[in-house]
């Protein structure tokens, strides 16, 4: 089997496919992009689990309680009970993969620009422009595609989650470790959408500290600092700071439906498949879900159709509320505000990883505000299918993207 690209979506997949029970191997080529502008650059991923997780070796920090601020200043903070919030740099994840793969039998990684996927008789062909400029061919039974998509599918609404973070180092103690600012509302709030910043806090001195936008359209590169300079002067009251690193992004917040199998043998996996929660951006968590399930099914000789990434009635909770943004009929900040306000994190948390009941869903919906959420329900039906926004300029990522 053939995975294409070397993100958080196939490494995933190549860390979950372990030997079988019986010691038999699967051969397993792992393809990335050559250094250069069709390799994504280094980005961070925040999820939330259990205490202990798979990938401890490389997060970098993780916290037990969240905390929003509303438009008046107002703070609310909760623990997570029994869960952690965690964050791991691309660079760490990669790097543990790698050790986890240098010795494993049958796994072989090659760099290079796959230029074409072909079905063939026993599997699928990917062509393969090495580094040098040879054209190989990668045979595979399966192959597990990863790349983002040149452009999105037709929907009724898509947003985009843009951002840009600065890595802060103070020279006094600044930040409080012991909480993420998921969603900071102290920041002009556009007409429609939302803006917000986000902070996590590595150490007293050092911090992650985003400037995020939901809206239709990206800002020129100078609104995201004087966002970030307004926000750490005015709001955290910093005058002093480093700006060790930066990192932008973009999300696809969108109620399209990704297909998951493009071919026979061929399978979209990660952002590609569908795997981006369309109201937070969020990626990792369900990454995860569907690598496990997609090997499960692989060493039991299945056939490794990744499993659906969300639910239907997910999906659909989600359709409503970026159609309700979009169109301006849900005040983003005063809505999130509201949320956190009156529902526990630990449950917030459960709803969107689809892990709560419908009577829970309900519950969480009856605490929002009902009459925008019923009139964009209403309304929602009636709204054509659009091509998506076309230009993405910065490389996708999934960074902590959002909501809760």
């Amino acid at each position: 089997m053939a995975i294409i690209g070397a993100g958080a979506a196939g490494l995933s997949l190549a860390d979950h496919l372990a030997p079988t029970p019986h010691g038999s191997p699967l051969t397993v080529t792992l393809i990335d992009a050559p250094p250069g502008p069709l390799r994504p650059p280094r980005r961070t991923w925040c999820f939330w689990e259990s205490a202990t997780g798979r990938y401890d070796e490389a997060v970098t920090a993780s916290w037990r309680t969240l905390r929003v601020h509303g438009r008046d200043g107002r703070a609310v903070q909760d623990s997570l009970g029994p869960l952690r919030y965690k964050m791991i740099r691309s660079d760490d994840f990669e790097a543990l993969i790698d050790r986890r793969l240098a010795h494993r039998p049958g796994f072989t990684r090659r760099d290079g620009t796959v230029e074409a996927v072909e079905g063939a008789a026993d599997g699928a062909r990917v062509l393969l422009r090495e580094p040098g400029g040879a054209l190989r061919t990668v045979s595979a039974r399966w192959v597990f595609d990863s790349r983002p998509l040149d452009s999105l599918p037709r929907a009724r609404t898509t947003l985009l989650q843009h951002f840009r973070g600065w890595f802060l180092r103070t020279p006094e103690p600044a930040f409080d470790t012991r909480a993420v600012e998921l969603m900071d509302f102290r920041t002009p709030q556009p007409e429609r959408g939302l803006a917000f910043c986000y902070m996590l806090p590595t150490s007293s001195r050092t911090a992650l500290v985003e400037y995020t936008r939901f809206s239709a359209s990206l800002l020129a590169d100078e609104e995201y600092d004087q966002a970030l300079r307004s926000y750490t002067r005015q709001v955290l009251g910093l005058r002093d700071i480093e700006i060790e690193a930066t990192e932008d992004g973009v999300i696809p917040m969108t109620d399209a439906r990704f297909a998951r199998q493009v071919g026979d043998s061929v399978f979209r996996i990660g952002t590609a498949g569908g795997a981006t929660r369309p109201s937070t951006g969020y990626t990792f968590s369900t990454i995860q879900r569907q690598a496990r399930a997609t090997a499960q099914a692989l060493l039991a000789g299945r056939r490794p159709v990744p499993p659906r990434p969300h639910s239907r009635r997910s999906l659909a909770m989600d359709a409503v509320l970026l159609h309700g943004l979009d169109s301006g009929r849900i005040d983003g900040a005063a809505f999130f505000t509201r949320l956190f306000s009156r529902v526990p994190m630990e449950r917030l948390l459960g709803f969107l990883d689809g892990d709560t009941t419908l009577l829970q869903d309900i519950g969480i919906g009856l605490r929002g505000p009902t009459g925008p959420l019923l009139r964009s329900a209403v309304a929602l039906p009636a709204v054509p299918l659009r091509a998506a926004p076309g230009r993405r300029p910065r490389p996708l990522q999934e960074n902590h993207a959002d909501p809760a």
